[in-house]
């Protein structure tokens, strides 16, 4: 993981704010790459004063949008057969793929921010946006919320602690669990502020 994380830290250093957004675009689209090992020596660069820190942050939410475009251009344009079809090799499966269209056409846009929040959902939940073809505007602004909040506290973790492997790791599974929290309690507000509107379509 170290020697991860020190080639991220060569590349991020000699590419500067395009290797950020490379990289996130990378880990945004349906290949697996962690963001962890991109915005945390992002932020770590940034405290040493080789990158500014508000500039890492906007460069890694780009590259996150990027990403996500992809993968929903790829359903708006090709659509379902063709993601299984070649999504297999990057591990999507039918019967995953079949859950994240099923939840997504249930709460659109509230699942296309909370999910950017999720490692390792993150990155799917832009195919059953593309499938549904959601409104891009839509599709962009909440990208971009839920990846601006993970992409943050991701490069504020570089910042502020640096090297320190074990503690960032100590600090990403609490925060994990807090992102967890929150996004359960959002959940029940979206559901309770939801239920009248759809009382009154029926």
């Amino acid at each position: 993981m170290q020697e991860t994380i020190n080639f991220i830290i060569d590349i991020a250093s000699s590419w500067g704010y395009m290797g950020i957004i490379v990289l996130m675009t990378l880990e945004s689209c349906f290949i697996p790459f962690p963001s962890e090992v991109v915005m945390i020596p992002a932020g770590y660069l940034a405290h040493k004063g080789e990158l500014n820190l508000a500039l890492s942050i906007i460069c890694g939410i780009f590259g996150s949008v990027l990403g996500a475009l992809i993968n929903y251009y790829i359903c708006f344009f090709w659509g379902k057969n063709f993601v299984l079809k070649w999504g297999k090799y990057f591990g999507i499966t039918e019967a995953k793929f079949a859950k994240f269209e099923a939840f997504f056409n249930k709460h659109g846009e509230f699942s296309t921010f909370t999910c950017r929040l999720l490692p390792g959902i993150r990155q799917y939940i832009s195919m059953p946006a593309g499938l549904v073809k959601m409104k891009l505007l839509n599709f962009i602004v909440f990208t971009a919320l839920g990846s601006g909040i993970w992409v943050s506290i991701l490069a504020f973790l570089g910042y502020f602690i640096g090297e320190n492997e074990e503690l960032i790791k100590i600090y990403l599974h609490q925060i994990l669990i807090a992102i967890v929290i929150f996004i359960i309690i959002a959940s029940i507000i979206y559901i309770k502020i939801k239920k009248p509107f759809s009382k009154e379509k029926q």
